[in-house]
C-alpha cells in the first residue's frame, strides 16, 4: 500500500522560549528559526489556525493587525513564502528521516485527519540516531513495515481489510513482543470500539 509519512521533529521546552528576553520581546529576531517566522500559521495543510489554541497574548488578534489569512489561506506573500520553503526543506529531509526512523526503531503512525503518534527518546538515544542517520550513505536502510495507529474502529478495520498492518490507538506493543522507545498516540476524535 503507498503511503507517505511525515515526521517531524520537536523540541519541548517547558516555561517560555530561552531566547526571550526579559522585556518579552525575541532575543534572535533576526536569525529566528523558520517555524518562528510563520507562526501562528500553521504548516500542515490539513491543521486550521485556531486562535485558542496558540500562546498568542489576545491583542495580537486585534482588528487593527494585519489580517494573517482568509478562508484558511495565509494573505501575507512572505509568510506563504516561509510555509512553502518549510514544506520543501521537510521533503528533501525525507531519506535523513526515513534513516532517523530506522535507528529509532520508529514503525507507528497515525493518519493525517485522525491524529499523531509522538515519541519520546533521551537525548542521548536521539543524539545517536541523529549522528547515524546524518552519516553519509548510499544503501538504504532496511525498514520495518509502518504500522497505522488510530482511535476510530472503522479505520482499523478498513485498513486491516486493505491489508495493512494496524492497531487501536492505546496498543503500543507489537505482535512480535516488543514496545520500541517512549511513545503515545494522540486522536483528534473521541474513541470508538472494534467489534
Amino acid at each position: 500500500m503507498p503511503i507517505r509519512v511525515v515526521v517531524i521533529l520537536a523540541a519541548r521546552i517547558d516555561g517560555a522560549c530561552p531566547n526571550l528576553l526579559p522585556d518579552l520581546r525575541c532575543g534572535i529576531y533576526q536569525r529566528r528559526p523558520l517555524v518562528c517566522k510563520v507562526y501562528p500559521a500553521e504548516i500542515n495543510p490539513f491543521v486550521q489556525l485556531e486562535p485558542r489554541n496558540k500562546s498568542c497574548p489576545p491583542e495580537a488578534w486585534a482588528v487593527h493587525h494585519p489580517l494573517l489569512q482568509r478562508k484558511a489561506v495565509v494573505t501575507d506573500d512572505a509568510v506563504r513564502r516561509d510555509i512553502q520553503l518549510s514544506r520543501d526543506t521537510d521533503e528533501m529531509d525525507a531519506p535523513m528521516k526515513l534513516r532517523l526512523c530506522e535507528a529509532l526503531k520508529v514503525r507507528d503512525a497515525a493518519l493525517a485527519a485522525e491524529g499523531f503518534v509522538v515519541y519520546s527518546p533521551s537525548i542521548a538515544a536521539l543524539q545517536d540516531a541523529l549522528s547515524q542517520a546524518m552519516a553519509p550513505t548510499s544503501a538504504a536502510p532496511d525498514r520495518d513495515p509502518w504500522r497505522f495507529l488510530s482511535n476510530q474502529s472503522g479505520t482499523v478495520e478498513s485498513l486491516l481489510a486493505g491489508g495493512a498492518i494496524a492497531a487501536q490507538g492505546g496498543d503500543l506493543g507489537f505482535p512480535d513482543g516488543t514496545v520500541g522507545l517512549p511513545r503515545e498516540y494522540v486522536g483528534f476524535k473521541s474513541a470508538t470500539s472494534l467489534s
